[in-house]
């Protein structure tokens, strides 16, 4: 597979974790992250970081990335990714005359990835040509089993109900959570949809300790605690 952009799509303005895409972790803001980490992967040629942050795009030239200024109007809280997506695949198309047979979104909320996670993501796309490949992580909770929704009148009951209910954990369907750590989609995929599920979507598994998603303080210092639990165990 040739002509594969890496993409940080990196807006400023977080209201869970303020400005959480530059926070240090371990010394180092979390966007360098994902810019070290798509580094490393041979195959990738080029490596974007998309924003409408000035101060995002400093950190992002600083470790060696190139910058894509995103409109606002795809940079609210409520913009589908697809927008911002598409508007990484018109840039590449309009920049160069070369065909971009695929990008791979490295989100920066899951900076405990591996390089190998990018490598086995990559390797899934390229033998299966699907439209997209996506990662997952084992589920704590099974719509089938143990997560309900509230009805108007207070009540609850489960997702999925199924005839004669399900009462043990082990005889519902294996459920898996989405993660943030990469994403692989088709060029021109992107352009002709506008939802990732009207695809062939694959998946790529990954173990829980490398798929945390920080979203809000809480993940941050979940995060904190797992490299200093690394470090510990390294000097053993």
């Amino acid at each position: 597979m040739k002509n594969i952009a890496a993409f940080i799509f990196a807006r400023g303005g977080s209201k869970g974790l303020p400005d959480k895409n530059i926070l240090p972790l371990d010394g180092k803001p979390l966007l360098a992250y994902s810019i070290d980490q798509a580094k490393s992967i041979k195959r990738i040629n080029r490596i974007i970081v998309s924003t409408d942050s000035e101060e995002i795009a400093k950190v992002a030239l600083k470790f060696g990335a190139e910058i894509l200024m995103r409109p606002p109007n795809i940079c609210e809280d409520d913009s589908p990714e697809f927008l911002s997506w598409k508007h990484a695949v018109n840039y590449l198309n309009n920049e160069s005359p070369v065909t971009n047979d695929a990008i791979i979104s490295i989100p920066t909320t899951s900076p405990l990835r591996s390089p190998l996670d990018l490598e086995d993501c990559l390797d899934e796309f390229e033998k299966y040509k699907p439209d997209a490949v996506v990662t997952v992580t084992d589920a704590h909770r099974n719509p089938y089993f143990n997560m309900v929704e509230k009805k108007p009148n207070g009540e609850v009951n489960l997702v999925l109900n199924t005839k004669g209910g399900i009462s043990r954990r082990q005889d519902a369907p294996i459920m898996f959570d989405m993660t943030t750590v990469a994403y692989v989609l088709d060029a021109k995929f992107i352009m002709n949809h506008n939802h990732l599920f009207e695809g062939r979507v694959r998946s790529v598994h990954i173990p829980i300790e490398r798929s945390i998603d920080i979203d809000i303080d809480l993940d941050f210092k979940i995060a904190e605690l797992i490299i200093d639990s690394g470090k510990k165990n390294a000097v053993k």
